[in-house]
């Protein structure tokens, strides 16, 4: 393309800055300890089922896969050098798309916690888990610097 037309340089990756992931930072707040807490109990709840779901759907097993390695990357990240204080509405926002997850595949009411007519422990503790993380990352953003 003639440069008149199109002004902006085409970038290659070799171009752009390097910068590597480093686990630099601790929390400054207490909740963020309570996050990271709450972030890998759920993250593992999801890998470890992951698994076992994938015996009867493959799409849901995948799915909750996923979604451990997410809540997993998502602590790593928020103890990087990369995290940003707009980060925590991504967390929260994470955290509750995965709430709803539950109730879009079980149905909306009580019965989505409950399995062949038990409560279902994991289901409890990773959603508490969940609301934990959407309410502090929120707490966490309206109290950060930036």
């Amino acid at each position: 393309m003639d440069n008149q037309i199109f002004p902006l340089q085409l970038l290659r990756f070799t171009d752009l800055p390097r910068r590597r992931l480093v686990i630099q930072r601790s929390p400054s707040n207490p909740i963020g300890y309570l996050v990271i807490l709450a972030a890998v109990i759920t993250g593992v709840i999801h890998l470890l089922l992951g698994p076992q779901v994938m015996g009867f759907s493959q799409l849901l097993g995948v799915l909750f896969i996923l979604n451990g390695v997410g809540f997993l990357g998502g602590a790593v990240l928020y103890l990087s050098n990369y995290w940003r204080s707009e980060l925590y509405l991504v967390a929260a926002g994470y955290a509750i798309a995965t709430i709803f997850g539950l109730f879009m595949f079980q149905g909306f009411s009580i019965e989505a916690f409950y399995m062949n007519g038990s409560l279902n422990p994991m289901a409890v503790v990773s959603k508490a888990a969940e609301a934990v993380i959407a309410l502090g990352t929120l707490y966490l953003y309206t109290n950060s610097d930036s």
